[in-house]
């Protein structure tokens, strides 16, 4: 696979499925170097025959169909305006639009009774965000800010925007269409004329001052929706959530989950009965311990919320992982040694895998067709970046193929490994290899996190090495998921410990499996808290040829005070002691690297802001270590994932070329 490729990585979302499981619908998304964006539609599949693109749109997401199925409500970017809440037949056509609120809709819900939606959006303070024609970012009235949170990666300033929660009806997919009116003289002191772009105004649900509202789930009978409510700008470090109802005729507001439950709350799915199912992990006595939080199923089924699953054991925090309600059982996402399953919980706690094997599961939906219960889910593997996958009474089975493109230019498929590290840890990963004998220089490469994990999916950054002709080690050391609490909490305060000698005993374990691959000739690079641990690695260790340390986490103490989770992550990660800090710090310990290294970030990184990354470039040039810095405007911490295409290239072609200098192919 070479960077151009990207294309051909098409993702697929999470699915919404008919009532009567007869038919199910998804959308696709890939990177457009043309249209330098991310481009993507809808799709219907009936599970016989081969799936149809039923809209036209540029970015078409999160597909949700009706509680009848006849019509399919979603997400379409209108330009300046964001993403727009709008609806179609089911069986396709043209869509009509429902919102046309500033600064777009970032979720909704159908109401049961099908007749109106609950949305949310952004507020904006009047005179930012182009609330007002001509006032531009640089000319808006300074911040107050009087808490601890007050921006967000890949969102910027939060303190001035909360989410609120709206209710709209419904339109006719049938009725007249509206139409521009024409240049026409107005009478003197009269306003031209609008032209019309929805058929009714949203009404404001929520209104509460200096509180923001995340996730929409309605009570069966369609009265009050739930919803987390938290503090724009809170004066206390908690993670704890609050959830509330929210009544539709009224807004009034009543506590359903109080903060002295110590949970935080990543979803909400309520049974037909009226049971409330809870994501969420329990954040301890001190309201901040999240490190391997050990997301968990949770009920209301008592006075307060009751654990199903054993958060020791099986992960539920997995991006995007949800709880999909099935009769009186809930279906949920378990990550486990790099892959994401499928499991079905009972009330009493009973768990049984629905669907497992070489897949990452990205989302799923279900309904109870005729012959049985039948489940869609969207899968990556080692051979596609996105598939659907359904699973009913005569098997599982994959309708789609959207990684033959992705095929046809070649992948190489990794090797599993599991190497016994020098304390007899097992540290489990992968080795990708080039083709022919070698002898193959080998890059180390370190995921981020550090409570994430790489898994079997089809993973570009891996491929595009391996297509140059290097051979890619990487794992899940201690400190990743999917391998129990105790695995991810090992390194809590104990940074560039045994995290740094399991991915040194790991890379080793991979050379030696291997006789096509020069152990003399290596490199190692990492982004987040791959890149701290990369930059870790160098002070430590000095044979590696070259590094790249990309948006790391390198300067703890400054940490604190920029980047968006600053106010708990390095406390909870490295301590609060000085000494302590140091003793984990890539920049406290700088003066011992030696290593080549490039230093890629964004600007717009809050998560780990530029400062990390110009600092400890600039410590390493006074140094006089061979040191270079690229700098990628206008984009945040998800530059590799979801950023501009023609950046993501550029991005491979500098890290191509970097390699090439230091580390070359032929030596």
């Amino acid at each position: 696979m070479k960077p151009q490729d990207i294309s051909h990585l098409v993702a697929v979302s999470r699915p919404t499925i008919a009532p009567d499981g007869s038919f199910a619908i998804f959308a696709t998304s890939r990177p457009d170097a043309a249209a330098n964006r991310n481009v993507g539609q809808l799709w219907r599949t009936d599970f016989a025959a081969q799936p149809r693109r039923i809209t036209r749109g540029v970015a078409d997401s999160a597909p949700v169909l009706s509680p009848d199925g006849s019509l399919l409500a979603f997400l379409r970017g209108v330009e300046k305006k964001g993403a727009q809440l709008h609806i179609a037949d089911a069986n396709g056509g043209e869509a009509v639009q429902v919102t046309d609120v500033h600064g777009g809709v970032s979720d909704f819900a159908w109401a049961p009774d099908g007749a109106s939606f609950v949305f949310s959006a952004r507020v904006a303070e009047n005179g930012r965000y182009g609330t007002v024609d001509g006032l531009g970012d640089a000319a808006e009235a300074p911040r107050r800010v009087t808490g601890y949170r007050w921006h967000a990666n890949g969102l910027g300033y939060t303190i001035d925007r909360p989410s609120h929660l709206f209710v709209v009806p419904v339109p006719d997919v049938s009725a007249e269409p509206f139409y521009a009116p024409a240049p026409a003289v107005v009478p003197e002191g009269s306003e031209k004329p609008k032209p019309q772009v929805v058929y009714a105004e949203p009404r404001q649900l929520t209104a509460a001052e200096g509180v923001t509202y995340a996730g929409i789930a309605f009570t069966p009978d369609g009265s009050e929706v739930l919803t987390t409510v938290s503090e724009l700008q809170p004066i206390t470090v908690d993670l704890t959530s609050t959830v509330v109802a929210v009544a539709i005729a009224d807004g009034a507001e009543r506590v359903v989950v109080a903060p002295e439950a110590s949970l935080s709350v990543a979803d909400i799915a309520v049974a037909d009965d009226g049971t409330i199912a809870l994501l969420a992990y329990s954040v301890g006595p001190s309201r901040t311990d999240f490190v391997a939080p050990g997301m968990g199923l949770w009920i209301l089924d008592g006075e307060s919320p009751r654990a199903l699953t054993d958060a020791a054991t099986i992960d539920l925090g997995e991006v995007g992982s949800h709880i999909t309600v099935v009769g009186e059982d809930f279906l949920v996402l378990n990550r486990t040694r790099g892959r994401v399953h499928a499991l079905r919980v009972t009330r009493t706690g009973d768990i049984s895998t629905v669907i497992d094997g070489d897949v990452e599961i990205g989302g799923l939906a279900a309904a109870q067709a005729p012959a049985g219960l039948r489940v869609v889910a969207t899968i990556a593997s080692p051979n596609s970046y996105g598939e659907l996958l359904v699973v009913d009474d005569s098997g599982s089975r994959v309708v789609t193929n959207f990684g033959e493109n992705l095929r046809a230019q070649g992948i190489s498929t990794p090797t599993e490994l599991t190497i016994t590290g020098r304390d007899g840890y097992p540290v489990h990963g992968w080795l990708a290899t080039p083709e022919g004998d070698g002898p193959h220089p080998v890059i180390l490469m370190i995921h981020g996190g550090p409570y994430a994990s790489y898994g079997v999916h089809v993973f570009d950054e891996v491929q595009t090495l391996v297509d140059a002709g290097y051979a890619v080690a990487f794992c899940n050391p201690r400190g990743s998921a999917g391998y129990g609490t105790a695995h991810g909490r090992s390194i809590r305060q104990a940074m560039g410990t045994v995290d740094f000698t399991d991915v040194i005993d790991f890379l080793e374990g991979a050379v030696a499996s291997d006789p096509r691959l020069n152990g003399e000739r290596v490199g190692v690079m990492g982004g987040s808290y791959g890149g701290y641990l990369t930059a870790w690695v160098t002070t430590q260790d000095h044979r590696f040829a070259g590094a790249i340390v990309e948006r790391g986490f390198l300067e703890p103490e400054s940490f604190v005070g920029t980047s968006d989770i600053g106010s708990f992550f390095g406390v909870e990660y490295v301590g609060a002691d000085p000494a302590q800090i140091a003793a984990q710090s890539p920049y406290a310990q700088a003066d011992n690297v030696t290593t080549p290294t490039l230093v890629i970030h964004s600007e717009l990184d809050c998560r780990c802001p530029l400062e990390q990354a110009t600092r400890y470039y600039s410590k390493l040039k006074h140094n006089g270590v061979e040191t270079e810095m690229l700098i990628f405007p206008g984009e945040n911490h998800e530059l590799t994932r979801s950023g501009q295409p023609r950046h993501r290239l550029e991005r491979f072609e500098a890290v191509l070329d970097w390699w090439q200098r230091v580390l070359p192919v032929t030596s």
